[in-house]
């Protein structure tokens, strides 16, 4: 045999017997003498504790991958390791491990690692547990130690799991939730492979519920959408999905039918972070689609439908986040709208609607101003622009509201309304209301305009007003400081004027006002008949919540009347007087003034009984000691010395209201001096 073949041969023997040597020393090593080297370096790559507990081994077996060549007869490495701990950084005191895996197999492409590649081709893992937890200032303990970025790449292929949990406390949101996933014995019904379980408390609200997802496989499919179903109730709402996630390894696009049910919209907050305001009972279904970027995220909840207490409600929501903080864009709208579904925004509703939501606050039994506080707090985590329109209103009689559009904008703590438009009594109502909540106490701005309201609906409880003709005009402007309605119009400062400069009203009202009983017999015999009313003046200045008369005369052809008082809107309290005056001879007159007394709650009207019981003493008196005739003498009225000068006062109270800054009291010019309050 020629000596170049003899060396070719021993060489390819030496080179087998090599290799098969190291194949058997590999098969048979005892790979547990490795885990200190390894648990070192996991340890310093990480800045974490990191241990293989358990027993560490290596089995070689062919590949089920598709290999070409003589790939496909190599033996690819099949790892096992069990009991794997993953330590937490030192200020986590809740748990000792981050994670914890029972056992973890795998199997590693060789051919991979020559290219600077970590391809796992099959990861399975059993009863893996997760503890994740962020504290108030932002520290996450899944925030692992930076290095310089590596030359190596990792890709996993296939992945699985059986038992897994997770355990997440987030003092931001206030949550503490624990999830169970496990794979379902029904696995591949419509795509669905695993199952998971949720349940803990979220803004101290409790959590259970559950869904399904796709195989874990599914994930690397980025062209396979990726089915999620889930079904949460969260203290007392309930949120439904069920739907698709495209490109599910970046979070590409969800696309999902979206279920929300609860007793106040604003319980949504824990779980949006939006701030909606506090409402009825309501139930929504629509089409939810985001969009999962890592610099901006967009989501809509699309031509959504529902309902909102008995109001029926639907629109489109578009949410954004970006910096400095998320935006809310969004149309709604009520094609009938209770009126009473509103009470809620404001805290008006009933103590049973506020137990129902869970509120804390109880409104006094003897006042009407809400005391609810307005969640400020909220008011600076989103910017929003939000556009709701009430086309039909269902309201009680005594209150002739027809419709209701508004613009809501919310812009770094300050709430507007720009405008506020109710159609009520055949006409406008339309307010401009500010509200900067980034104080302790909200600082509030009020301008509001009526114009062109109908004399006969704005009084259809009272049946003599039906047939009058008239149209109220008026212009308040106020400034306040406070956290509630009712603490807002405690505190305000400005100008309150409201007219009627033509109309006409009820003959029979005015005489029963002015107690002449003569005309009110003959009214009543000959029929009520309309009065032409020449004009009507009100001028109301406002001072720390005391509203003060300036000026309020009503003047029609037959009589003038006269109101002097205060209105104390921190009290709720009434102190008006009203002096009727006959322009015409009555000869059996009771007149005499009037007050309008009492709270808000409870009005109590009462004449003036010292007059009563001179007019009715001094015909006495004439009727002993004179002739029949002479007795009537007192009770005849012969009518006002003066007439109202209308077209003064209607230019007076045209002017334009003023009101402070907010926070500062405004120093009106009274008639007389207000009352002396106790503010306690």
């Amino acid at each position: 045999m020629p000596r170049y073949l003899k060396i070719s041969m021993w060489s390819l023997f030496g080179l087998t017997a090599t290799l098969a040597l190291c194949i058997v020393v590999i098969a048979n090593y005892d790979w547990n003498r490795t885990k200190p080297w390894l648990n070192a370096r996991v340890t310093e790559a990480t800045g974490r504790p990191f241990a293989i507990q358990g027993d560490l081994s290596i089995q070689w077996r062919r590949s089920d991958a598709a290999e070409s060549s003589w790939r496909r007869w190599a033996p690819w490495p099949h790892l096992r390791a069990q009991n794997i701990e993953f330590g937490n950084p030192d200020w986590v005191k809740a748990a000792p491990h981050m994670a914890e895996v029972k056992s973890v197999t795998f199997s590693l492409n060789p051919f991979a690692l020559l290219g600077k590649k970590i391809i796992v081709r099959n990861l399975q893992l059993e009863e893996p547990l997760l503890f994740l937890e962020r504290t108030k200032g932002g520290k996450k303990n899944w925030t692992l130690k930076s290095g310089a970025p590596s030359e190596w790449q990792f890709e996993i292929k296939k992945i699985g799991f059986s038992k897994g949990k997770v355990h997440l406390v987030d003092a931001i949101k206030r949550a503490d939730l624990r999830m169970s996933v496990d794979s379902l014995d029904d696995s591949g019904a419509n795509g669905h492979a695993l199952g998971w379980k949720i349940s803990g408390t979220l803004d101290k609200e409790a959590v259970k519920g559950g869904g399904k997802a796709g195989a874990i496989l599914s994930l690397q499919q980025q062209s396979t959408p990726y089915p999620v179903e889930a079904d949460v109730r969260i203290g007392k709402t309930v949120v439904a999905f069920k739907g698709t996630l495209t490109n599910p390894r970046s979070l590409g696009a969800l696309d999902v039918r979206l279920k929300l049910a609860g007793v106040s919209m604003a319980k949504l907050y824990a779980l949006t972070g939006i701030p909606f305001p506090e409402t009825p009972a309501f139930a929504t279904e629509g089409h939810l689609i985001g969009k999962i970027s890592r610099h901006n995220s967009e989501w809509k909840y699309q031509e959504f439908s529902g309902r909102v207490g008995s109001s029926d409600l639907s629109g489109t929501f578009e949410y954004q986040i970006k910096q400095p903080r998320p935006h809310l864009k969004g149309v709604l709208v009520a094609n009938v709208l209770k009126l009473q579904d509103l009470a809620p925004l404001i805290g008006a509703d009933s103590r049973k609607s506020k137990a129902n939501r869970g509120t804390a606050v109880v409104q006094p039994a003897d006042k009407v101003l809400p005391v609810e506080p307005f969640k400020t707090e909220r008011w600076t985590s989103i910017d929003a622009d939000v556009k709701f329109t009430g086309r039909r209103i269902v309201r009680d009689k005594q209150l002739p509201i027809e419709n209701l559009v508004t613009d809501l904008h919310l812009q770094d703590g300050v709430l507007s309304l720009q405008p506020l438009n109710f159609g009520i009594a055949g006409g406008n109502l339309i307010s401009t209301i500010v509200l900067d909540g980034r104080g302790k106490l909200i600082k509030a701005q009020m301008k509001i305009s009526a114009r062109r309201l109908k004399i006969k609906q704005l009084a259809q409880k009272f049946q003599s007003m039906q047939a009058g003709l008239g149209e109220v005009n008026g212009d308040a402007s106020l400034s306040a400081t406070g956290n509630s309605v009712a603490a807002m119009l405690a505190s305000s400062n400005g100008e309150i004027k409201a007219f009627i400069s033509g109309g006409t009203v009820s003959k029979l009202m005015l005489e029963k006002i002015g107690l002449n009983i003569d005309s009110i017999i003959l009214t009543q015999m000959s029929g009520d008949r309309q009065v032409k009313l020449n004009c009507m003046a009100s001028d109301f200045s406002v001072t720390n919540g005391l509203m003060q008369t300036r000026t309020f005369v009503i003047d029609t052809d037959d009589a003038i009347l006269d109101i002097t008082g205060q209105i104390d809107l921190a009290r709720e309290k009434l102190a008006l007087t009203v002096k009727p005056d006959t322009k015409t001879l009555r000869l059996i007159s009771l007149r005499a003034p009037f007050y309008v007394t009492g709270s808000f709650k409870y009005p109590k009207v009462k004449v003036d009984k010292g007059v009563l019981a001179l007019k009715a003493g001094a015909a006495v008196a004439l009727a002993v000691a004179a002739p029949v005739l002479m007795a009537v003498i007192p009770l005849v009225n012969l009518g006002p010395d003066r007439e109202s000068d209308c077209a003064k006062l209607l230019s007076d109270v045209r002017k334009k209201p003023v009101a402070p800054p907010p926070g500062k009291i405004y120093r009106a010019k009274l008639k007389s001096e207000p009352v002396n309050r106790d503010r306690k």
